[in-house]
């Protein structure tokens, strides 16, 4: 089967679904304090909790497809191995600067390097891109390796949790200023699931896409039911972040999505694919650096003392936590179309010149 190309849409639409719901968990903080604590609540966070790993397993997905098909590509993996290393260096770029806007670092260089998502994400996929392109050239033992990679992370995140001192603290642990809020170990196995999704997409079998996808909805559930024996065997950890059952629960509900997602893909008429909405969710999909930094900085950042959390932070009901919540949405698409264009040009001029025959 030969290598596919063009842009896999249904990850396109679910990294930009994952934005959207990004913004919408962003902008709780409009809502008063005792909201939280409703049923309503409760679900709502159920949904927000499926956002980091469709977020980190479509990065993944596009690291694992870009690779396979360099490898198979007539310009070779040189070029594209560069390219994706330039990426990388711009989503650790995003997240330093993060940092810099929210922290005090002239008076706590340390606050320079907390890791949050898009550090998560950058370390993540820096990591794993050494064996994604070593095996590009081998796209299923690709997979096979990625799939036990990503088991491996899951599995071994009890034990992670554990690790104390210095950097691994910093890598590995939450609580405390300087630990993360995303440790390494259990987030990066969605980069590698991610992978595994597109390398084997890369090879043009869509059906065999569909049957891991299947394989991790199955194997998802099975792990979640064996909770009570994962909290028997594992020493105490925090159950909604390393424990085996809640990744298990997530990639499972990110499997299922994905498969409608390509359901949607294969089936939406022509019509459909160009409307509006559909292309709306492909602008943060397809810029989704771009969306996550100009959210935050549309909710939170000050100016003269003033920000939207400044002014309407935990004071709002559900009906104006919604209405603030579409402002910032429509705030940040009108800047990351922005950017795009800008960036798009940019691109367009360093691009190197394609080779000739």
């Amino acid at each position: 089967m030969g290598v596919s190309g063009g842009r896999i849409k249904a990850f396109d639409w679910l990294r930009g679904l994952a934005v959207l719901v990004m913004v919408e968990t962003h902008a709780l903080v409009f809502l008063r304090p005792e909201l939280h604590q409703t049923r309503a609540m409760a679900r709502l966070n159920w949904v927000n909790g499926l956002v980091a790993p469709s977020f980190i397993l479509a990065a993944g997905f596009s690291l694992g497809l870009l690779q396979v098909r360099a490898a198979a590509g007539p310009a070779g993996r040189s070029a594209r191995f560069w390219r994706t290393l330039r990426r990388i260096a711009e989503v650790l770029a995003v997240a330093t600067l993060v940092n810099v806007v929210w922290f005090p670092i002239t008076v706590e260089p340390r606050w320079l390097t907390r890791i949050d998502i898009l550090q998560c994400i950058g370390l993540s996929l820096l990591l794993a891109l050494p064996l994604l392109a070593a095996l590009a050239a081998r796209p299923h033992l690709l997979v096979g390796v990625s799939l036990g990679v990503a088991g491996a992370i899951f599995f071994l995140a009890p034990y992670a949790e554990r690790v104390t001192g210095g950097v691994a603290s910093q890598l590995l642990k939450r609580g405390g200023p300087w630990s993360t809020v995303f440790p390494l170990v259990p987030w990066a196995g969605y980069v590698f699931l991610g992978a595994a999704l597109g390398a084997l997409l890369a090879t043009g079998n869509t059906s065999r896409v569909h049957r891991l996808l299947l394989a991790l909805v199955g194997t998802g559930v099975l792990v979640a039911l064996l909770t009570p024996v994962w909290l028997a065997i594992y020493p105490p950890h925090e159950f909604w972040v390393t424990d085996p059952a809640n990744s298990a629960q997530r990639w499972a509900v990110v499997s299922v999505l994905l498969l409608g997602l390509l359901w949607l893909e294969r089936c939406l008429p022509d019509a459909w694919r160009t409307s509006a909405p559909v292309r709306f969710v492909e602008l943060f999909g397809t810029s989704s650096l771009a969306a996550y930094f100009f959210h935050l900085m549309l909710l939170f950042y000050q100016v003269r003392g003033r920000s939207l959390d400044v002014l309407f932070g935990k004071r709002c009901g559900w009906w104006g936590d919604a209405g603030l919540t579409l402002c910032v949405i429509a705030g940040t698409a009108v800047l990351t179309a922005l950017t795009d264009r800008v960036y798009r040009a940019l691109d367009r001029r360093t691009r190197p010149p394609a080779p000739r025959d």
